[in-house]
């Protein structure tokens, strides 16, 4: 993801932090220095550091479930609104589906569970939702107050919550999986829909968390649409089958001339003994800018892609677009003869759509 920072690996796992996110804490430090002082400001930033812990944990919780599944995590990214962990791809069974969803909620019961019986033990029991917004309140408090806000929040059973795919998971286990996903995505918008209205009663935050509601149950309804539409196809019904290729001693300004002359953003290069890789547009551009247009292709390009053969079921090759943007089509003696890219596929999709009404 753009525009953040690498900590570093946990667990084997990158974890970035968004810029952003230190803008959040310059305007909530703000906030709580002029509500309290310095001394707020203090508290307040400690809480709000310790609350991001807490959200990277229930992270590491879904990628650690994951690996369970042999699903690996390509990073984790801390955003102001929360955390993603990017897996490279979704269970394939439901089962593994519900407890991947689970996992990060469960880390939230257990650390909740945790501050409960430390505020018990410290004769602090008395604590409302209320305190939340002062910064004076104890630090333990608020976070159990919003370690149980966070598993409320997360289990509302609309995408892109992990309520929403626990919902999926336990219909997908009745129905078939795009109905599953279309049922559940169905519900997640009608939960938009009650969290806008509210919100413009109440908390206008609810209408903003209502427009984010929708948008990621639509999506989700139309990637499981697609898989639904294209999963009896072969890959070769999906392929590129005129394009240019480059061959691994061509320079930059080889592959600039054959961008420019065609509407391609991803070129095979290829040599006698098959596909070496892909070099992309973008990486292309950024090459140009930092080595210089006599570069050699080989130097730049994507290598280590797998390839799929043409007649392999397109469902197979879904899986692996997951993890990548594009992806070289073999023949039955590994000859290049296509290309997946999920622009063509889109456009495929859109023809597709057109010719059933």
């Amino acid at each position: 993801m753009g525009w953040s920072l690498n900590l570093g690996k946990i667990l084997g796992i990158d974890v970035k932090i968004h810029l952003t996110f230190f803008l959040l804490l310059i305007w909530f430090g703000f906030i709580y220095y002029s509500q309290g002082g310095l001394n707020a400001a203090v508290q307040g930033l400690l809480f709000i550091v310790l609350l991001f812990v807490c959200v990277l944990l229930h992270e590491y919780g879904h990628a650690l479930a994951a690996r369970r599944y042999g699903i690996a995590t390509k990073d984790i990214t801390l955003l102001p609104i929360g955390g993603v962990a990017r897996l490279q791809r979704m269970p394939d069974k439901p089962l593994q589906e519900l407890v991947v969803a689970l996992a990060g909620p469960a880390v939230n019961v257990v650390i909740a569970l945790l501050l409960f019986m430390t505020l018990l033990v410290s004769g602090q029991q008395n604590f409302s939702a209320a305190q939340l917004a002062d910064p004076n309140s104890g630090l333990l408090q608020r976070l159990f107050i919003t370690n149980i806000w966070l598993i409320l929040f997360n289990l509302v059973p609309a995408f892109p919550m992990d309520g929403g795919r626990v919902l999926r998971s336990l219909l997908a286990m009745r129905l078939p999986y795009a109905q599953a996903t279309q049922t559940a995505a169905t519900i997640g918008q009608g939960m938009a829909f009650l969290f806008g209205f509210l919100g413009l009663f109440y908390n206008p935050l609810l209408i903003i968390i209502a427009f984010f509601i929708f948008l990621g149950a639509s999506q989700e309804a139309s990637v499981a649409t697609m898989r639904d539409a294209m999963k009896d196809m072969p890959v070769s019904a999906a392929m590129v089958t005129e394009f240019r290729t480059l061959t691994p001693h061509a320079t930059l300004d080889d592959a600039v001339e054959a961008l420019l002359q065609t509407s391609q953003h991803e070129f095979p290069v290829v040599d006698p003994s098959g596909v070496r890789g892909i070099l992309t547009r973008d990486s292309l551009i950024a090459a140009l800018r930092k080595d210089g247009p006599q570069t050699p292709v080989s130097q730049v390009m994507t290598t280590n892609l797998p390839t799929v053969r043409a007649s392999e079921p397109f469902e197979e090759a879904f899986r692996l677009m997951e993890e990548h943007k594009v992806l070289p089509v073999v023949g039955e003696h590994g000859q290049l003869v296509g290309l997946l890219t999920a622009e063509n596929i889109g456009e495929m999709m859109r023809v597709n759509s057109a010719r059933k009404r």
